[in-house]
């Protein structure tokens, strides 16, 4: 049997199953030509493709086109020129957002079938050569009521396909209502699928076409004439294979830069760095992967053109030749990084850099590189329904209360105490949890193809007009299509940003290259820094977790840093490999508890694995696997793709040489399981050690510029913590925090000296074309000299006025700013008539005898609350009651493994799972002088005293000492009272 009009989840909120879910249907029902035709997507037709003939199915490729959920008409493809000339005509409807026409396109290579609805509502009586009237199981009883019959040549056999049993038709229909926004029982019948659209037996066809076998026959001609074949395989690179044209010109080209700039990194390279050039020549050359170099290098070029700050990372900063072209910044040969962890002879797919750029630079980059290379997309991906939200959606597709559907998606429920509703909601949320829910776009990833994106798949376009491919990572590797990472941080732009403000605030000082990394990694004020976990607004490093483990390991080099970035995470932490790393690194009589030959593999780490290259070190020297095999095995480890029972292989080998080395096997074992457990989540080292030095430019401005770069920091959009945090911050370092100030402030943050002046975009109410229209004035016509003036030159209305005088940004006029608010009032309601042209006669104002107001700290903070989301006063000054004890976290250390009480202002708390699945947290507060201390809150404790949100907690717990990084271990935790809003009491 034929079938000509599939579809997959991939018919987003409408089909119902993958690709391998619709092949085991067709195999079921002995189905041997099948045609994924998604509804305006051709994202299934790759994977479909790959896997089918592995279930005897011939694979078919096409579109469903429809406009909204009107099938207009189903394309397939005869050709793969056919396919490519699809997504051709699909793409451009798509960037536009236009409608399909109802007639089907003039394409090569392509056969068109008309769903016999369509040609009955259309009156359609001419047909192309390739164009076709389809017929289902449903429609074959009109058509022998019909003229079409006599249409022999034209008539074919198109039974849609969308679901396999009742169950996928409720879910199908619940997925409509969602699409729609709209409950069950109003979704229109126009909108839903068919319980009909399913597969049948060969029987049931046949029996169905008794009088139209000539309509199997004309199918089964056309499923013959269709040849669409795609390469799939390891081996394969679809990816723009020349820079320039030939290979031997890219050779050339890479070997005269080499040459060019190897003193520039080297100027006195080593026999053994000279080796290793070549050694990374040949390969990159043999391998064919020297265009992937120069078109990074020709990225990086134009970035250093437009000054804009970068960092190549990720396995790529094991490469000497990166690093001599400048795509990376960091040494291999000064940290041991091994050249096959990035390329070596077994390894099909393309090296991998990942390059970081300024959230601010990367759409010109992006421009750049869609404009530089011709076959040029965006990576897509697919972010799938995940279960709460899901079970959300479905809570008011059936109509259930709001408390009902918190309730659900909470999971705070007994099942068998919910009702029928309710019952469903959680049953069809599981079965339709994971389903593909809407397209979007992959973090960084971009294609820069050998040939034209369409021939694999069609484009949409997100909102920054960027073709993006319809397919995800996993589905492209699978063709040979391999991504650069371009990527976007905040970390850079701090960095670039607080050198500008230095210059600006400071102009007479004497700033240190920011690239002179090295001498940042020597200078004690720093490293004292990071020894202490004075880290706060430090790319990487900023964290409560970061900060503690930086005050065990007391790092105070740049080595020591890159194995912290390492440490933390989670297969470092999971596998116990954390703790022992601390311990030996504190404590040298620990590093002999280390297996030997571990540790002679890995003395810099104790014989503790730590970087994903520990994974190769081990398998090489401990097991001598080649390291060809070794760095397959750490792939594998980290869920990549390997080629099938490579791993099983790899494996045995390991423990088969293992064995002839002597090792018992209870070592065996465990190494084993350490491999197993850690290399997933393990960072590589050069990825490390390129962070690490980005860490180091930060610690350098936060060492030496700590307000000008805090204020980088918060015009970046902060970090790990939150505004107020950083605020207080520039406090403890010196800096005065003022509100916003209509004389003074920006759209963002400014220092002048010591004083930081909040941005007006801190005022949550306040309009972005009010404070445009204040700047542009004040910029033209100079500073304002009361609120007359201001009034007089500025657009504005009574509400956004209001905002600016209750956050007493006219402070400049010593005036009180309820007296303020009442003049606008007055002005503003005699004077409702505006205009943008200036004055040239301002009017003289009135002043009106106003009463005296009641004013107090604790109104101006309520007002800050409510306009900034933070108030700018001690937080201790809003408590109701006097604290009862002034315990301070500096004096920690003079109560280790003693219970304190100690008051502190909540920064933040992390939530986390043990391992049997109980809730615990992790706090981090201020004290009253805004020392930080940390709390650990176990289960127990997280479910007799949970944590409600910011305010002053009163902590009581024991003072533990973990390689001198003190923390308190809860046994109580209680939210104190602050005073009353007095604006509820008298209001202006």
């Amino acid at each position: 049997m034929i079938y000509l009009n599939s579809h997959t989840w991939y018919s987003l909120r409408y089909g119902t199953f993958s690709e391998e879910e619709l092949c085991v249907l067709a195999r079921e029902n002995g189905v041997k030509n099948l045609a994924v035709t998604d509804i305006n997507s051709s994202t299934a037709c790759l994977q479909f493709s790959k896997i089918a003939p592995q279930y005897g199915i011939k694979p078919l490729v096409g579109i469903d086109f429809r406009n909204g959920n009107r099938q207009l008409y189903v394309g397939i493809a005869k050709t793969n020129q056919g396919y490519k000339n699809l997504n051709d005509f699909l793409s451009v409807h798509l960037h536009k957002k236009t409608d399909f026409p109802e007639e089907a396109p003039n394409l090569e290579g392509c056969y068109f079938i008309y769903p016999f609805k369509e040609v009955l509502r259309r009156n359609k009586t001419t047909f192309k050569t390739n164009e076709f009237i389809g017929i289902s199981i449903e429609s074959i009883r009109k058509l022998k009521f019909s003229s079409y019959k006599s249409y022999t040549d034209k008539l074919v056999f198109q039974q849609p396909v969308s679901i396999r049993n009742k169950r996928d038709y409720n879910a199908h229909r619940l997925l409509r209502a969602i699409d729609l926004n709209i409950v069950l029982s109003k979704l229109p019948k126009e909108e839903q699928a068919d319980f009909t659209d399913r597969i049948y037996t060969e029987e049931e066809v046949k029996l169905a076409f008794t009088d139209f076998e000539s309509i199997l026959e004309n199918t089964k001609r056309l499923a013959e004439n269709c040849k669409v074949n795609f390469e799939f395989g390891s081996n394969l690179n679809k990816n723009l294979q020349t820079y320039f044209g030939t290979k031997e010109e890219d050779a050339e080209e890479i070997r005269k830069l080499v040459k060019k700039k190897l003193l520039y990194r080297y100027p006195n390279p080593s026999f053994s760095t000279l080796r290793r050039v070549i050694k990374e020549l040949q390969a990159i050359i043999n391998l064919g992967f020297v265009s992937y170099f120069l078109i990074n290098l020709d990225i990086i070029e134009y970035a250093k053109s437009k000054n804009y700050p970068y960092i190549g990372r990720g396995s790529g900063a094991n490469s000497v030749i990166a690093y001599i072209l400048g795509i990376t910044n960091v040494d291999p040969i000064e940290l041991d990084l091994y050249f096959e962890r990035f390329i070596n002879p077994n390894r099909s797919s393309p090296p991998d850099f990942d390059l970081d750029f300024s959230w601010k630079d990367r759409n010109d980059i992006t421009r750049y590189i869609f404009e530089r290379f011709p076959n040029t997309a965006l990576m897509g991906t697919y972010v799938t329904f995940k279960r709460r939200a899901v079970a959300r959606e479905l809570g008011k597709v059936f109509g259930l209360p709001k408390a009902n559907i918190d309730k659900i998606s909470a999971r705070y429920f007994k099942f068998e105490q919910l009702d029928k509703l309710e019952k469903l909601v959680i049953r069809y949320s599981r079965y339709i949890q994971g389903f593909p829910n809407y397209r979007s776009v992959h973090s960084g990833g971009i294609l820069i193809l050998e040939k034209p994106v369409h021939n694999f798949a069609a484009t949409f376009l997100p909102p920054k007009n960027f073709a993006t491919i319809q397919i995800d990572m996993h589905i492209a590797e699978n063709v040979g299509i391999h991504k650069f990472d371009i990527l976007a941080q905040r970390g850079l732009p701090k960095i670039t940003d607080a050198i500008e403000i230095i210059k600006e605030n400071q102009p007479n000082v004497e700033l240190i290259d920011i690239d002179e990394v090295n001498q940042f990694k020597e200078d004690p004020k720093i490293n004292n820094l990071l020894k202490t976990g004075d880290c706060m607004g430090v790319f990487y490093v900023e964290s409560p977790a970061m900060r503690g483990l930086l005050t065990k390991l007391q790092t105070d080099n740049y080595l020591n840093l890159v194995a912290a970035s390492s440490i933390i995470r989670p297969g470092v932490s999971s596998g116990g490999m954390k703790a022992e790393y601390i311990k030996r690194h504190r404590n040298p009589e620990k590093r002999k508890e280390a297996h030997p030959v571990l540790y002679e593999i890995m003395p810099d780490t104790y014989g503790v694995m730590v970087y994903q290259e520990d994974v190769m070190k081990v398998a090489h020297f401990f097991a001598r696997l080649g390291l060809d095999d070794a760095d397959v095995l750490r792939r594998g480890m980290s869920g990549k793709k390997t080629a099938k029972g490579q791993m099983e292989k790899l494996e045995n080998k390991f423990r088969k040489n293992c064995r002839v080395l002597g090792y018992d096997e209870e070592l065996i074992e465990s190494v084993w399981t350490q491999i197993s457990s850690f290399a997933g989540y393990a960072f590589p080292k050069g990825h490390s050690a390129s962070y690490a030095v980005e860490s180091y430019q930060s610690l350098y401005l936060k060492c030496y510029f700590p307000l000008e770069f805090m204020v980088a920091v918060l015009n970046n959009g902060g970090g790990f913590y939150s505004v107020e945090t950083y605020l207080q911050e520039i406090r403890n370092c010196g800096g005065k925090v003022q509100a916003p100030d209509i004389n003074k402030s920006e759209h963002s943050t400014i220092i002048e000296g010591e004083n930081i002046y909040l941005g007006l975009g801190y005022l949550k109410e306040l309009e972005s074309k009010t404070i445009q229209r204040i700047l542009e004035n004040r910029n033209f016509f100079g500073l304002f000299n009361s609120l007359e003036d201001f009034i007089d030159r500025v657009k504005i209305s009574l509400e956004q006025i209001r905002i600016l005088i209750r956050i007493n940004a006219f402070r400049f006029t010593g005036k009180d700013k309820h007296n303020l608010l009442w003049k606008a009032l007055f002005i503003l309601e005699k004077n409702k008539s505006y205009t943008n042209q200036e004055k040239l006669f301002k009017s003289q104002s009135t002043e009106f005898q106003l009463p005296t107001f009641e004013h107090s700290y604790l109104t101006d903070a309520y007002d800050q609350l409510e306009l900034l989301g933070f108030h700018l006063i001690h937080p201790f000054k809003m408590l109701k009651h006097k604290i009862e004890t002034r315990t301070r976290a500096n004096n920690f250390k003079n109560y280790i493994g003693k219970t304190v009480v100690i008051y502190g202002y909540l920064i933040c708390i992390k939530r986390t799972r043990t391992s049997n699945n109980r809730m615990m947290y992790f706090g981090t507060f201020y004290d009253y002088e805004f020392g930080v201390f940390d709390t650990v809150h176990f289960p127990n404790i997280t479910n007799r005293y949970p944590v409600h949100g910011k305010g002053i907690y009163k902590c009581t717990g024991k003072v533990t000492d973990e390689f001198n990084y003190l923390s308190l271990q809860l046994h109580s935790i209680y939210k104190m009272p602050i005073k009353n809003d007095p604006r509820f009491v008298s209001q202006y």
